[in-house]
């Protein structure tokens, strides 16, 4: 990265999607850009998502037409960037007597395959649940059911990869980093940053900050930036469940509840099932977010409604929760709080300026990003052209309908290691997978394993190229396999990573 004057022209606060989107737009036009996140990427609201790519089928209801089809329009757009980690998904959508007619139900789902961008995507259809296999894993009361399309992703692999590619491009991307302060002197921003690790504090300078802290945006204005009375957001608490696998295909569910309220439940690493989400307004600090009893007794009540078999807590593998930090529009209900992002620039050219990033979603954010470019070229100037539609994410150079074949022609390049493995790597990392393996061609030659099927080599991949720091960081936002790793192996794999990390300073 170069600078002129040693000053940035952007400093992006946050390590979500949001923020690693603008980053990686921004350094693709030319501007010299540092990104600085207080924890690991993607360990705040952008890895506690239900992980769809989706117009927002539920968005209609609140009249949020100018969202759903920015959002239906992005949904190809997505997966044509890294088919890799996201993929088609199909959702069936009971009809249950009592609640949204039928004929509404037909409504949305007209209005969803038509209003946004859709070549790929199968449209939506009909079923007879009561002949469709597809109503087996359903009580009886279930007779007609709805189908449509929307796409699954990998939401903390979405944004590592999009850091990625900001620092191979370019941008300096700074994880537990923390913005101390961030002060204007003579139009330029003074930023004091401390590691949360080393506790190493530095100053950059910059002619523009944006502020895309999610959760923590008003955090940032008031401790960093001394705005005391910043208030913006609207914390609204979602929670899920993982539970042991409730059916055998593919598809996903879309259930109401009574409450007005609905929940997925989703096909998740091939053995488990993911159900969710909650909607509860929240306070608080979002660091170490769990979700409740009362939350879990809910989902697992709205799940066994619609499903034979109940749904109970002795199926639980895991559960997490998150805080979506919604543009505070003083919604009656969290439901009903929007879901449409909001852009306000503070400053300009002479004095300084901030541009601030309210609300916004994982489907949405290449959007968000183009949008606050443009107030970034009001401010300082443009250099380069929107670019982002069309590109690709590090390791999603093929055609998104070829996954398969790039499983094919991994296994034939490495016969001798395991398929599943493979199959996986594909899925983490794409056309990445040969920078993984190296020159390892048999299961020995990849080094110390962790369980589950993750070795040293991965993990040494991991912290050199995508800024994995500690176990959790390759479990639970890098890989999902802290779902198959015991206590045991997670403690071995945390000394190996701080064994590596200090020979490396």
């Amino acid at each position: 990265m170069t600078t002129r004057d040693n000053v940035l022209d952007v400093f992006v606060v946050g390590g979500g999607v949001n923020g690693c989107g603008i980053a990686r737009d921004a350094v693709g036009r030319g501007y010299s850009v540092m990104l600085a996140e207080m924890g690991d990427l993607a360990s705040g609201t952008s890895s506690a998502a239900t992980k769809l790519v989706h117009g927002g089928l539920r968005y209609l209801e609140y009249y949020e037409f100018r969202l759903v089809r920015e959002a239906l329009a992005e949904r190809e757009v997505l997966w044509s960037m890294a088919p890799h980690i996201i993929w088609p998904l199909r959702f069936v959508l009971p009809h249950h007597k009592g609640l949204r007619p039928a004929w509404l139900l037909r409504l949305g789902l007209f209005i969803y395959d038509y209003i946004g961008t859709r070549k790929l995507l199968p449209p939506t259809k009909t079923l007879d649940l009561r002949a469709s296999p597809l109503g087996k894993p359903l009580k009886d009361g279930y007779a007609t059911a709805f189908e449509y399309s929307d796409c699954w992703v990998d939401d903390a692999r979405l944004v590592v990869l999009t850091a990625r590619d900001a620092a191979d491009k370019g941008a300096v991307i700074a994880t537990r980093t923390k913005v101390v302060s961030a002060t204007r002197e003579d139009g330029i921003w003074v930023i004091k940053l401390q590691n949360i690790d080393s506790k190493v504090r530095a100053t950059v300078r910059a002619r523009l900050l944006v502020n895309a802290a999610g959760p923590w945006v008003d955090s940032v204005l008031r401790e960093a930036m001394g705005q005391n009375d910043a208030h913006n957001v609207r914390l609204v608490k979602g929670s899920h469940l993982v539970v042991r696998k409730l059916y055998d295909h593919d598809r996903a569910y879309f259930f109401q509840n009574k409450d007005g309220r609905i929940i997925f439940a989703i096909p998740y690493e091939r053995d488990f099932t993911l159900i969710g989400t909650t909607d509860l307004d929240y306070s608080g600090d979002p660091r170490g977010i769990t979700i409740s009893e009362d939350e879990t007794t809910y989902l697992l009540a709205v799940a066994s409604e619609y499903f034979e078999r109940p749904v109970t807590a002795a199926d639980v593998a895991w559960s997490y929760a998150g805080v979506r930090p919604l543009y505070d529009d003083h919604a009656s209900k969290a439901q009903e709080a929007t879901r449409d992002y909001v852009l306000t620039v503070e400053g300009d050219r002479a004095s300084g300026a901030v541009v601030n990033v309210f609300g916004g979603k994982l489907t949405t954010h290449r959007r968000l990003s183009e949008s606050v470019l443009e107030k970034i070229e009001s401010v300082i100037g443009a250099k380069g052209k929107s670019w982002t539609a069309g590109s690709k994410l590090p390791g999603g150079e093929f055609d998104p309908r070829g996954f398969d074949a790039q499983v094919d022609a991994l296994n034939q390049r490495y016969p001798a290691l395991a398929d599943r493995l493979l199959r996986r790597l594909c899925r983490q990392y794409g056309t990445r997978a040969d920078k993984v393996l190296g020159t390892a061609k048999r299961m020995e030659e990849l080094g110390e394993m962790f369980g589950a099927d993750l070795s040293a080599r991965e993990v040494d991949y991991l912290i050199a190229e995508e800024w994995a720091r500690t176990a959790d960081d390759v479990l639970w936002r890098r890989t999902k396999l802290g779902l198959r790793v015991s206590a045991g192996d997670r403690a071995r794999l945390d000394t190996y990573i701080q064994n590596r990390l200090s020979k490396g300073r």
